[in-house]
């Protein structure tokens, strides 16, 4: 019956993951470029809206969409799926406190950086590319990383950094959503209307940003590097912390973060909404 149960949660979790990647591209590209761009290329935001589509087009806006499309099932997936697991490992008992639900939104986060992380490294090197003639495609960039750096430091570059985001991101993400939730229900009863679990998922995704900055630039600038970090976790991200103050000071820390909560609202809401759509229609069917 749980073996079930956590099918349901993965379909659903698949279906979640494609509606986020369509859905929240075009301002991941705005955030990702906000980040790793080199100092001076762009004014802001908007300047790189504007250069991207004036000098790549507007496709340009789904650059890198290929990584996180062919790998956001197995990760939004594998996210619900051990959230599920985690809520029944935190307790036996179907309500948990708002406490309980970030323990378990911070447990799924830790496992599902296993597969966030290549990812999200592929994604970050296809947008670190401005066009130019020399400009690669996925399978190429992908190739390459192997054959360089091997599956450790290449494939799954930036894991730890991508592990120490992933735990607050999402005990923030779930616990804002839960907590948004139930504030609906007590109104609406348990059975929300659509407009409120988009509400509620816009919540989740705003939370989840707040949650994970600074370690979401220090990840992406950790991954586009062309060689692997070198000592343990904590000095290379203590050492990348250290050169973005040293180059941009303090408000390098939060490059990205505009786009990053603008895209949170249309992508969360749309992960949370087929989710739960999803989830509940395979509960009529199966009766689990």
């Amino acid at each position: 019956m749980a073996t079930l149960e956590t099918v349901n949660e993965l379909a659903a979790g698949s279906v979640a993951g494609a509606a986020q990647v369509i859905v929240g591209q075009p301002l991941d590209t705005i955030k990702t470029r906000a980040q790793i761009a080199p100092k001076g290329m762009f004014k802001g935001p908007m300047d790189i809206l504007m250069q991207t589509v004036r000098k790549e087009g507007v496709l340009a806006l789904y650059k890198g969409m290929l990584s996180p499309l062919v790998g956001i099932a197995g990760v939004n997936s594998l996210l619900f799926a051990a959230y599920g697991a985690s809520k029944r490992i935190v307790s036996p008992f179907p309500d948990l406190s708002l406490r309980e639900i970030a323990l378990a939104g911070a447990m799924a986060g830790a496992a599902n950086a296993i597969l966030a992380s290549p990812v999200e490294m592929f994604k970050v090197r296809m947008q670190g590319q401005y066009g130019s003639l020399s400009d690669k495609r996925l399978s190429v960039v992908a190739r390459e990383m192997w054959k360089e750096w091997g599956f450790r430091q290449g494939v799954m570059r930036g894991y730890w950094v991508t592990v120490a985001r992933e735990i607050p991101a999402y005990a923030g993400f779930y616990s804002a959503f839960e907590f948004s939730k139930r504030k609906f229900s007590k109104k609406y009863g348990p059975q929300l209307p659509v407009w409120a679990l988009l509400a509620s998922g816009s919540t989740g995704g705003i939370a989840y940003w707040l949650s994970c900055y600074p370690l979401d630039v220090i990840k992406s600038r950790v991954q586009l590097r062309p060689i692997p970090p070198t000592g343990n976790p904590f000095q290379y991200i203590n050492a990348e912390f250290r050169a973005i103050l040293s180059e941009s000071g303090f408000a390098g820390l939060f490059r990205g973060l505009t786009p990053s909560l603008l895209r949170s609202i249309p992508a969360a809401a749309s992960t949370f909404a087929a989710f739960e759509l999803t989830r509940e229609y395979l509960k009529e069917i199966t009766g689990i």
